[in-house]
């Protein structure tokens, strides 16, 4: 299975501890996700924020289990932005001001005007980006955007789009809502993260476009992120009802989805991860959420052309493909929950020939 919307390094940190830990702490907690992570199923990743090349490569090398990584690198975002994690006190930011604790971290990148963005893009890039992720409106987690706040101006999204174009990828965009999704698009960005709160005007355009649309499952329940502050539990709670109402629109207008679930600072919840994507069930039969989650998510990461960093096909049981292959006791097409408890129904989890359990002699 392919998770398209994930944080290798922030899934399974605290928010708090993510900013103020020693970075190696971080690294090597992620390491240790990264192999629960495959061990649940997930074989591939796109990682939509956060420092995960150092963590890619010591997978790719066999160093450490995990699934394949596709990395964004730093969220690009502008000041006061969803990718903006600075407390009050640390501004204004002058010429002579150090970094910020995510920017060191390589979490986060702030840059204002276009100039600033083709920057930070590039540097990404050469990181090893095999795609650019901005933020284009407000977020749930974040401490001061609000969540209707449309982000970066079409010139500073369009350079983006034009450093990822002249790189052979492309960029996707954090946003929720359809004045940030309309602006995206007008800007050439090829893919939408979250979009719950559009309208059916933005859904259109989308499908207009052959725009990809990365949703996940918020749905405001027991297995969410968990918030504590009064506005950001209201945010939540309008993003799940849009989630509903999101993915109704989306299969009525066929847009390109992509499904992922975006567990972030939440280490109780990564092991919710195929039972947050089963949910998908409410709305496709249980064959599609399975093609969605395998070669459908796989399509999506394709989009990365040249600077995809495994060019072989993903997704697929087929001759020249990854040798990808889960085992599972019970069939999948009748109970889609079963890919939410892989400790007792996965019996055999295979990546690209090597396998990392196998339980079925026993």
């Amino acid at each position: 299975m392919i998770d398209a919307h994930w944080h290798s390094i922030l899934a399974a940190i605290p928010q708090l501890v993510a900013m103020t830990a020693d970075a190696a702490y971080a690294h090597l907690v992620a390491a240790q996700e990264a192999q629960r992570t495959v061990l649940r199923g997930f074989t591939t990743v796109r990682d939509v924020g956060g420092p995960a090349f150092a963590l890619k490569r010591v997978i790719d090398e066999s160093r450490v289990a995990g699934p394949r990584i596709y990395p964004s690198g730093a969220m690009i975002s502008q000041t006061s932005g969803h990718g903006d994690f600075r407390f009050r006190s640390d501004v204004p930011r002058t010429a002579q001001s150090d970094l910020s604790a995510a920017e060191k971290a390589g979490i986060s990148a702030i840059a204002d005007g276009a100039d600033e963005v083709l920057r930070r893009v590039r540097e990404q890039l050469m990181l090893g980006a095999s795609q650019i992720k901005i933020m284009g409106g407000g977020g749930v987690a974040s401490a001061f955007d609000p969540i209707d706040a449309i982000q970066f101006t079409e010139r500073e999204m369009r350079a983006a789009v034009e450093a990822a174009t002249d790189w052979g990828t492309y960029v996707c965009v954090h946003t929720y809502t359809s004045a940030g999704i309309k602006r995206a698009l007008d800007s050439g960005v090829q893919c939408i993260e979250h979009g719950q709160l559009a309208d059916e005007d933005a859904v259109k355009r989308m499908a207009d476009a052959g725009a990809w649309w990365s949703i996940q499952p918020f749905l405001q329940d027991e297995d969410s992120n968990v918030y504590t502050a009064a506005e950001q539990v209201k945010n939540q709670g309008e993003i799940a009802l849009g989630t509903v109402r999101a993915i109704e629109m989306g299969r009525q207008h066929k847009v390109k989805m992509a499904l992922g679930t975006d567990i972030l600072f939440n280490p109780a919840g990564t092991a919710t991860q195929g039972k947050q994507l089963a949910k998908f069930a409410r709305w496709y039969d249980n064959a599609e959420v399975l093609r969605l989650l395998t070669s459908g998510n796989a399509e999506l990461l394709r989009l990365s052309g040249g600077r995809n960093p495994y060019p072989a096909k993903l997704g697929v049981i087929e001759a020249d493909a990854y040798a990808d292959l889960l085992v599972l006791d019970g069939n999948p097409l009748a109970n889609i929950a079963l890919i939410g408890d892989p400790e007792r129904t996965m019996k055999l989890v295979m990546k690209d020939g090597v396998i990392h359990k196998n339980t079925i002699a026993a």
